[in-house]
């Protein structure tokens, strides 16, 4: 049995009142899983990450959650998502996690399943495209790392506000994925379902690809109540679920 989920967005200053309690959300819903499944985290777990060195509460009593499923017999597995797309190998150790690549799949009887983060899929927003490769490079990824702590920060901080400010003038259609990009990468794959998060807009979509019958299951994020894929034991077929706590 596998379950997938993405943008939890976990942070230490979680919104005013009137708001689902993510960091307790999340808790529960791990407490929830059943032993000897395996949990794809499918990016932004939490809402940003300046390095494995920082260990706030937060980070501590993650981590103590994740490390605990192993006891169950459940495997965790991690894609980076655009938020935390610096979480390191030390943290995901502490956590009895498994880092994997941007772009991942799992055989089906008849195709494949391919399960990614999502924000390569938005191609229709070149100026994100470049900041992502930009961000991506190694080398600034370690020059960063090696900063103080209170300079990360700042950086971070920054960048947020410039991201805040530049969504709020894009498009919808901008921000969500584009379909050729989708079905040329269900091709390449040999894909028949995808799963992905990112632009937080829950749905199942069917189309086809190549002739055949596809589907895309888009996870929602995790502000307002809980988002999952489940895809039973034995079992091709996958189910989103939505539960919402306003």
């Amino acid at each position: 049995m596998r379950y997938f989920i993405a943008d939890i967005h976990l942070t230490d200053n979680e919104p005013a009142s009137g708001y689902f309690d993510i960091t307790a959300g999340f808790l529960s819903f791990l407490e929830s899983l059943p032993d000897c499944c395996e949990l794809y985290i499918l990016g932004d777990l939490f809402d940003y990450w300046i390095g494995d060195d920082v260990n706030t509460k937060l980070h501590q009593e993650i981590s103590f959650a994740l490390r605990s499923l192993t006891e169950r017999q459940i495997k965790t597995y991690f894609v980076h998502g655009n938020r935390d797309f610096l979480l390191g190998e030390r943290y995901a150790k502490s956590c009895n996690m498994t880092i994997l690549s941007d772009i991942n799949y799992l055989p089906t009887s008849d195709s494949n399943i391919l399960f990614l983060h999502g924000d390569l899929l938005c191609t229709d927003d070149p100026q994100y495209q470049k900041f992502r490769n930009i961000m991506h490079k190694k080398w600034l990824q370690k020059l960063f790392l090696k900063l103080p702590l209170f300079i990360r920060l700042k950086i971070a901080g920054k960048l947020r506000q410039k991201s805040s400010s530049y969504n709020q003038i894009k498009s919808e259609n901008i921000m969500d994925v584009n379909q050729q990009a989708v079905e040329k990468m269900m091709l390449k794959y040999d894909a028949s379902i995808m799963v992905h998060g990112h632009t937080h807009k829950p749905a199942t979509h069917q189309f086809l690809v190549n002739g055949k019958p596809a589907s895309r299951l888009v996870l929602g994020a995790w502000h307002d109540g809980v988002s999952y894929i489940k895809q039973d034991s034995n079992c091709d077929t996958l189910q989103l679920y939505n539960h919402s706590f306003k």
